[in-house]
């Protein structure tokens, strides 16, 4: 749904605060705002009409609150589309793990959604508390920060015992250290940008057994950036997916800063 605020500005709706990256974001917005986010909402029923595969995902979420309100809205909304007239299946709904309190509230949220997805970008930058956009203090954000990965294997370990769906966002999916221990921790899909999609299937695909050798190999050696195509892609991880568990997770600290050099040749 609608996700402004921060360093998402619209010219059409202007956000002045002091702090934007801790204020009126995501969510908070919509449910500020429940006429925008019932258009919305609407809007995206009557697209899905005749495919039935609508996936409602929600931002910025920090407590359990917001969705329970979320879901009611768009409960309100499929009913007054249905008493237009209007057959489509509910949607699936989903949430973004991105503010740090929503990570201990994974299990009461699972049992309110259908997909869990982790946006790292703002994830990282709330647990290290790093302004990304700060070059002053840009160096410091880290994917592959302890931090970061402690709190991702938290996510993923609460997510499989709910048997809830999960798949992860922004620049850590982009991470060749990162894409193998994500698959080790049994992501469903990583969603990354086109130029990065080459290089994370060639260093996630094929022999499970190979992956963690294939991860000491530097970054330059395999395909080319900027692969024509969509501006986003996703790797789906399937039946033959490595279970290497705590190794990759080691692997990736390991392996961080040859990786990082690779990725700047």
């Amino acid at each position: 749904t609608l996700d402004i605020g921060g360093d998402k500005v619209l010219p059409y709706f202007p956000i002045k605060e002091p702090n934007p990256f801790l204020g009126w974001r995501g969510i908070r917005i919509s449910l500020d705002h429940p006429e925008i986010f019932l258009t919305q909402v609407r809007a995206m029923l009557r697209a899905s009409e005749g495919l039935n595969n609508l996936k409602i995902l929600l931002p910025m979420i920090s407590g359990v609150d917001e969705i329970d309100r979320a879901r009611k809205l768009i409960q309100r909304a499929y009913d007054e589309v249905g008493e237009e007239g209007l057959q489509v299946a509910f949607p699936e709904i989903g949430t973004m793990i991105e503010v740090p309190s929503s990570i201990y509230q994974i299990p009461a949220i699972s049992k309110r959604v259908d997909f869990i997805s982790i946006g790292s970008n703002d994830l990282v930058q709330y647990l290290l508390a790093i302004d990304r956009n700060n070059e002053l203090v840009a160096k410091l954000f880290d994917p592959l920060h302890p931090s970061v990965l402690e709190a991702i294997s938290q996510i993923a370990t609460a997510a499989r015992k709910t048997g809830t769906a999960l798949s992860i966002c922004g620049e850590a999916a982009g991470d060749p250290a990162m894409a193998i221990m994500l698959i080790a921790l049994q992501f469903d899909s990583l969603s990354l940008s086109a130029g990065d999609l080459p290089r994370i299937k060639w260093t996630t695909m094929g022999d499970p057994q190979l992956l963690l050798r294939r991860s000491a190999v530097p970054v330059a050696q395999g395909p080319a950036h900027g692969t024509p195509g969509a501006h986003t892609g996703h790797i789906t991880r399937g039946t033959g997916g490595a279970r290497a568990g705590k190794s990759a997770r080691s692997l990736a600290l390991a392996q961080h800063s040859d990786f990082q050099k690779g990725a700047m040749e």
